[in-house]
């Protein structure tokens, strides 16, 4: 098809073949073949000139959509090879946006591939690993809690998590302009978790606890954390970047000797051939 159009533009196969780069038999023989395909000439040859029959002028206009299309796909299909078009889907914890971490990265990658569309979903860690792993999501942002089953999964460390408190601004421990690990031992405690049967974040964020279970309550979301301890039913346990969350009557205090938290994660599958989740990839700096 591409030669019969140069044939056809050129109205001279010794040109056509010099634009092509091929032989003049080589070019000869392939309008030969789309003759016997079409069944019948395309072309009336003179010894001067080579002109269209009546069915090369009606195959001309097609032969030049077809090729434009041809053309389209295969460009379309090297954008999405080298992550320049498509849809990228990610799912994320709330951390990941009040850290700025998840907004850092979607700025630099929209930045250099503004033509891929960014699809963002919020779920807990356990459901991210599920989408990411079933094809739902293409990629996911959230701590490393109540991970327990990542294979087939590309795990990064993205950054870490230092930790504060919430509470009332009534409570007892809001005079004081940093609380010590030691006087949240006698206080009823509101950790985030991936889940609320994750026991694992307990002996991970506080040890201590440990042996007096009963005042740890568990929680499956930051702002519900942050609902009870504005409730005055305990601490709130947090990362600092939610700090940003500003409720009336809802304080912050830092951590002394605070351990740190949870790891941020970027969550993948293995051997990834979307073009736009590896360019997204190069993107995402080492912590």
């Amino acid at each position: 098809m591409r030669y019969f159009v140069a044939v056809a533009e050129k109205r001279h196969f010794g040109r056509a073949s010099a634009l092509l780069h091929v032989t003049q038999s080589t070019l000869s023989a392939q309008v030969q073949a789309l003759e016997r395909e079409v069944g019948g000439r395309l072309f009336s040859r003179t010894s001067r000139r080579v002109e269209l029959t009546e069915a090369g002028e009606l195959l001309l206009p097609e032969a030049r959509r077809a090729l434009a299309q041809a053309d389209r796909a295969l460009q379309v299909a090297r954008e999405s090879v080298h992550g320049e078009m498509g849809t990228l889907r990610i799912g994320f914890s709330g951390v990941a946006v009040l850290q700025g971490v998840l907004s850092d990265d979607l700025r630099d990658f929209h930045r250099a591939h503004p033509r891929v569309g960014l699809a963002l979903t919020e779920l807990p860690p356990a459901a991210q690993i599920r989408a990411v792993r079933d094809g739902a999501l293409d990629l996911g942002y959230c701590p490393d809690l109540g991970l327990d089953d990542t294979d087939g999964l590309q795990v990064a460390h993205r950054a870490s998590t230092p930790l504060s408190v919430a509470l009332r601004a009534d409570h007892e421990l809001a005079s004081t302009p940093t609380v010590t690990t030691s006087a949240l031992n006698t206080h009823e405690l509101i950790i985030f978790a991936g889940s609320e049967e994750d026991e694992t974040v307990i002996s991970r964020l506080w040890p201590a606890a440990e042996e007096d279970r009963s005042r740890v309550r568990l929680v499956g979301s930051t702002l519900g954390a942050l609902a009870l301890a504005l409730a005055g039913t305990g601490v709130a346990l947090v990362p600092t970047a939610t700090e940003r969350i500003v409720l009336p009557g809802l304080i912050y205090r830092p951590l002394h000797a605070a351990p740190l938290g949870p790891d941020l994660l970027v969550l993948t599958r293995q051997a990834e051939t979307s073009g736009a989740v590896n360019a997204y990839l190069n993107f995402v700096p080492a912590p």
